[in-house]
């Protein structure tokens, strides 16, 4: 006999929609009211990549813990999408719950024994309620909305509160939305069985953390770090990213003396156009940024060379989606690790920075300006949709008014004049930095010719062997020098000795912390480091060293990250072991413990002629 799901703030609600059937709304309604009964959320929006009609859902994990990750599995499914009812339905955990629209009825084959069905016939109360088409289609969200209310035990008064703030001011839209939400809970109080055995308690264990989506961050994070110049063209899923720097640039950046913008927002015709907006306004002197995805950085390559040659600081925002090529517009991976760190033809290292969650966006933007005109390159901060486009409980913004951005090292006016020693690509402090200036600092030195192709230290044309690697070998020894500039790695070490590492980076992290509770539970003990920035920090190879066997987390085919550790941070990759998720899907803690119980099982066994 079928035993249903009974649990109490630790579930997974998911809802299966149609594209611009206005879902999304009243989805995000249904988590953000959750999260005001002082209960974490963490929603996830799954949509297509091409037009109107197709099926999209949302994702609901409610966890009184506070996991972020990603879980697995679906205790209770809203089935709005006739088009995935099979696929939906596979995707319930055997005692769970099927919300579905019963207005036209179902053969019994098209449910499941140990699922629990729960039948409202939204289409034909909608029918009655409305005559307009449109209004049909929206409010039947709301009233499945208000269903829910009743069989979960979520607060109403939660929900009209979220009404009352969105409509503030349309009074119209107010009222007719409550009413959509009570036609929806008075049905399901009347004739449902309510509440279910997963249902909703008030707690207090959200704290002060905010919720908020990465790429948002990310545009905060470029105002403070002051970027006042941004170029790009659109593309899923970075989008937003410039969007939200617009807003932010109207409130933040308008001089309210003059009214005039302090800043510059360029949609370029293309992608070469805008990463070449953006390195011109950082060879001027502005602090400048791009944002984009795997397909716009391969168009973006040269540009990239020029400035890593040229030593051009700017800044690239790469949202990573599913490659190769076009691939998964609106799914999200790690794959575009290795075609960051080694953009353009030729010998080229990059710097990049992998933050985990909406907070880490703020900060690494910021720091990643400071860090290009510190090392005069360009700098990538490496999110991906998961982090980008969903929204997440994360610590609050903190910011240092105190604080000075770092410039570099600028030849001034007073130096030029003084008649110093001015060679563009002359190092003259040993850490491979050169000096640069500003155009137009001094009317007769300091100014120089700015090419991608060979040159000597003083930025004369040279096709002299030895110029050419006098100039290699001084951008190595800038490389190093970012390694102690670069975030260092985070150490998470276990409880007990632990025979296993493991080692993640970016949208990876709410997964993996959830893993290593889980595991350690299971008595398989793992010291973990998270990775947050490349180069890579010498904390790297002493904590691959000290373990016999290190997991390497992340997600894309290649297993990219091993890969740059192997090439690049000269790891033995005897001890590394690559646990690879790569199915568009954000990795889930479940993936993770499987694959690490089943590697650490394997190694466990003591072989028969050393066990006598």
């Amino acid at each position: 006999m079928m035993t249903p799901i009974t649990a109490i703030n630790d579930f997974v609600v998911k809802f299966a929609n149609v594209n611009g059937s206005g879902s999304a709304s009243a989805n995000e309604l249904f988590a953000r009211a959750i999260l005001r009964m002082g209960v974490p959320v963490s929603p996830r929006n799954i949509f297509p990549s091409n037009i109107q009609g197709l099926p999209t859902w949302y994702e609901v994990r409610v966890n009184e813990k506070g996991y972020q990750g990603r879980r697995g599995g679906v205790d209770l499914m809203v089935s709005m999408n006739p088009q995935t009812w099979d696929n939906d339905l596979k995707e319930i955990e055997s005692g769970g719950y099927l919300f579905y629209d019963n207005s036209k009825p179902l053969p019994a084959s098209k449910f499941r024994n140990d699922v629990t069905p729960i039948g409202m016939p939204l289409t034909e109360i909608c029918n009655t309620t409305y005559s307009d088409p449109r209004q049909r289609q929206l409010f039947k969200n709301i009233i499945y909305v208000g269903a829910l209310s009743a069989l979960l035990e979520l607060d109403p008064k939660e929900i009209e509160q979220l009404f009352t703030e969105q409509y503030k001011g349309k009074e119209a839209l107010l009222q007719s939305n409550v009413k959509a939400l009570h036609l929806g809970r008075d049905y399901a109080l009347k004739h449902l069985p309510c509440p279910l055995g997963i249902r909703l308690q008030r707690a207090d264990n959200v704290g002060d953390r905010i919720f908020t989506d990465g790429n948002s961050a990310i545009a905060l994070g470029a105002v403070y770090g002051g970027a006042s110049v941004c170029a790009w063209y659109p593309i899923t899923p970075s989008s937003s990213v410039a969007e939200a720097f617009i807003a932010y640039c109207k409130k933040l950046r308008t001089d309210t003396a003059s009214g005039k913008n302090k800043y510059a927002i360029i949609q370029g015709e293309d992608e070469l156009a805008s990463i070449g907006i953006a390195i011109g306004a950082g060879w001027n002197g502005t602090r400048s940024f791009t944002a984009t995805s795997g397909p716009g950085i391969s168009l973006m390559s040269e540009f990239i060379g020029l400035a890593y040659f040229a030593e051009i600081p700017v800044v690239l925002v790469d949202v990573q989606r599913g490659g190769p090529s076009t691939g998964m517009p609106t799914r999200t991976q790690q794959s575009d690790l290795l075609a960051c760190a080694y953009a353009s033809h030729g010998d080229t290292k990059h710097v990049l920075l992998f933050p985990e969650d909406p907070t880490e966006c703020f900060e690494l933007t910021a720091q990643a300006f400071d860090l290009a005109e510190r090392l005069q390159t360009p700098v990538f901060v490496m999110t991906d949709l998961d982090i980008g486009m969903n929204t997440r409980l994360c610590r609050p913004y903190a910011w240092d008014d105190s604080r000075e951005y770092d410039r570099g090292k600028v030849m001034t006016y007073e130096r030029l004049d003084s008649g110093a020693d001015f060679g563009r690509y002359l190092d003259v402090d040993g850490d491979g930095i050169p000096f640069r200036t500003y155009p137009g600092t001094h009317p007769t030195r300091g100014g120089y010719f700015t090419r991608g192709t060979t040159k000597n230290r003083y930025a004369q044309y040279s096709e002299a062997g030895p110029d050419y690697v006098d100039n290699m070998q001084r951008l190595m020894r800038k490389f190093e020098t970012a390694k102690s500039l670069v975030p260092k790695p985070l150490l998470y070490p276990a409880e007990k000795p632990a025979r296993f590492g493991a080692i993640f980076y970016g949208s990876t992290s709410p997964a993996m912390q959830e893993a290593l509770d889980t595991l350690s539970e299971k008595g398989i003990h793992v010291n973990a480091l998270r990775i947050r920035g490349f180069p890579f920090a010498d904390e790297l190879s002493d904590f691959v060293a000290s373990h016999p066997w290190v997991f390497v987390i992340e997600q894309n085919r290649d297993a990219q990250l091993k890969t740059l550790m192997v090439t690049d941070g000269k790891i033995n990759p005897a001890r590394l072991i690559s646990v690879l998720h790569y199915d568009g899907t954000p990795i889930t803690a479940r993936f993770i413990v499987e694959q690490i119980s089943r590697h650490a099982g394997a190694r466990s066994v003591v072989p028969l002629k050393k066990a006598s």
